[in-house]
């Protein structure tokens, strides 16, 4: 199965901008550890950086039929992108929120995210390890779906079987 990363706007700024909020980690390292993470336990990852909101939609989108489930930091467009909640809404993928920084507890206008609502879950200030923790919440999510439709195209193949007597 294969989750798609998706960081928004100054995220490849990480590590040398404001690291009393963000931390030192580099964006790369970030998706080196999410890396190791995911393919220990069978999952493949892909990742995706883009400072454009139409970007970050297009890619969204394209995760329809290509992707299992997306973690998303939108960065500064969870407070503004209509598009982005949109999008996420409308490919119907398994989706976690992340964000470095504990965003309700920043400034008013910070405060609000316009994507949560569409999304399976959010995990905020836990500064990089937060994306630790949505990689392991990402594929238990699609560890259940899995073991649901295999239980599902199970008792589908059992009634047919019974029909068939």
């Amino acid at each position: 199965m294969k989750i798609a990363v998706i960081q928004g706007p100054n995220l490849n700024m990480l590590g040398v901008r404001e690291q009393n909020i963000y931390g030192p980690m580099k964006l790369e390292d970030i998706h080196a550890q999410m890396k190791n993470v995911a393919e220990q336990n069978g999952f493949e990852v892909e990742f995706f950086q883009s400072n454009l909101e139409g970007e970050i939609v297009d890619r969204i989108q394209e995760c329809m039929g290509d992707a299992d489930g997306i973690i998303i930091n939108p960065a500064a467009y969870t407070h503004t992108s209509i598009a982005i909640r949109d999008a996420l809404s409308a490919v119907k993928l398994p989706t976690l929120e992340v964000h470095i920084s504990n965003i309700h507890a920043r400034e008013e206008f910070r405060q609000k995210s316009l994507i949560a609502p569409v999304c399976a879950g959010q995990i905020v200030g836990l500064g990089a390890f937060s994306y630790h923790l949505a990689m392991m919440g990402m594929m238990q999510i699609l560890s259940e779906v899995k073991a649901m439709k295999e239980q599902q195209a199970a008792a589908q193949a059992a009634q047919g079987m019974a029909q068939a007597q």
